[in-house]
């Protein structure tokens, strides 16, 4: 009998957790805060059992580690490292689904001594892409090509038929997450030249791309794109460049949410006495009354401007009180955004991953080739961020159980050990690409 730990029961966990109870010989302990979120995953199940316990209670923490053969932290990526600690001392193996931390990679060493995998990135983005990347850059290599473009990019939208805010987004995942990717910077390489993107201008670097069945989307640069050249062997690439999806006005709106400071995590007591208007009036240094024309001139917009209409519509212009904790402005505007931009049950949201690569190849001929993910949510089941996030995860556990993974150290899924199994075992659940070849003159 195998027993998984589960650290966490937030949004995207129930298709991990029900995968895992399905495997045979595999009990899933879920640990959360709230128990009665555990119990709600496992829905009675046999192989399960829910505990309350928190990343504060070390003792609870480092038991239900001691007792497990692997530990899945689901928690906030700054307390990986901490499982990882106890990890170590127990010899119990981990998988995350958050980016490599270097306090993270720094433990390489002693799991390998230890004999014990830590896997991470092992989710959607970052997960599926490093896999379909990867399989398709080994497969030109293995043809005797070369890449010499490469373009990744990712979003989760509503379907169409649930995009009916003005704002063109709904949250399938942490709100304030999302708020606070407009906080980054951006580096990459286009033709061959170096390019860094501070991040007051994150959301005027904006393209407009054509999905095939999804028409016109825009999107914008996604963190440190150079870190892939070396990652995943791109020493030819002129272009390495890795984006967010978005419905188009999403980044001009943003845009101006950054501007006028809405993303500052300053805590300001006094904002839970005022209403909306107050605080954005606060913002612009102006009066309550009016707001909305105000706010227009500040901007230097006119009053009937779509920015305008969408603030409006979300309430910030209103007489509504200000709820949030912490009192932060960037909270704040979390909590209203969670409110207002929430899927209605029985709605779908849905996944676009596109990786798009030039090839080169011995006498000359060129391609390019496109891999498409489109994945839509289970109306009234689990949302399409939710099974592709975790399911890679909870494959790479039932893997790491069979013995069929055997590496090491702190890795994340970019070698065929890895990859190929897990790509294999999501097709059979319709998560899946479709790989286009169009042979360039």
């Amino acid at each position: 009998m195998k027993k998984v730990l589960v650290l966490g029961a937030g949004l995207v966990s129930r298709p991990l957790v029900r995968y895992l109870l399905d495997q045979p010989d595999t009990q899933v302990i879920i640990a959360s805060r709230t128990v009665s979120k555990a119990e709600a995953l496992i829905e009675n199940h046999p192989a399960g059992k829910a505990v309350a316990a928190t990343v504060q209670e070390k003792e609870k923490l480092e038991a239900l580690v001691a007792d497990a053969d692997v530990a899945i932290s689901l928690l906030p990526w700054i307390y990986h490292v901490q499982v990882a600690e106890l990890c170590l001392k127990h010899k119990t193996n981990l998988v995350t689904t958050s980016y490599v931390s270097p306090a993270m990679r720094a433990l390489d060493q002693q799991a390998r001594d230890q004999g014990l995998l830590f896997l991470n990135e092992i989710g959607l983005d970052p997960g599926i892409d490093h896999m379909s990347a990867m399989k398709m850059i080994h497969e030109v290599e293995h043809k005797g090509g070369r890449v010499t473009s490469f373009e990744s990019v990712c979003g989760g939208l509503p379907a169409p038929e649930a995009n009916d805010n003005p704002f063109g987004y709904k949250f399938s995942w942490s709100p304030r997450g999302v708020l606070l990717a407009g906080r980054n910077s951006a580096h990459f390489l286009k033709d061959g030249k170096d390019m860094v993107i501070e991040n007051k201008d994150l959301f005027r670097t904006v393209a407009i791309k054509d999905v095939r069945g999804l028409g016109w989307l825009e999107l914008y640069p996604n963190r440190d794109s150079m870190l892939y050249q070396e990652l995943y062997g791109l020493k030819d690439a002129k272009t390495i460049f890795r984006g967010t999806f978005r419905n188009p006005g999403w980044c001009e709106t943003l845009e101006k949410v950054v501007r006028l400071g809405f993303l500052n995590d300053t805590e300001r007591p006094e904002i839970l006495n005022w209403t909306w208007a107050q605080l954005t009036a606060s913002l612009i240094d102006a009066k309550p009354d009016g707001l909305k024309a105000a706010m227009a001139e500040h901007l230097e917009l006119p009053v009937v401007h779509d920015v305008i209409k969408r603030f409006e519509w979300l309430g910030l212009f209103s007489d509504d009180p200000v709820k949030c904790d912490p009192p932060t402005v960037l909270d704040a505007l979390t909590a209203l955004m969670e409110r207002k931009m929430a899927y209605k049950p029985g709605e779908r949201d849905l996944v676009v991953l596109q990786h798009e690569f030039m090839a080169e190849y011995p006498g000359g001929r060129k391609e390019a080739i496109t891999s498409l993910l489109v994945d839509y949510g289970i109306p009234y089941g689990d949302s399409s961020m939710a099974r592709t996030v975790s399911l890679p995860a909870a494959v790479a556990v039932k893997l790491m159980n069979q013995g069929k993974i055997k590496l090491t150290g702190v890795h994340i899924p970019t070698v065929p050990e890895i990859y190929e199994p897990v790509l294999a075992e999501l097709e059979k659940m319709n998560i899946r690409f479709v790989d286009t070849f169009k042979p360039l003159a």
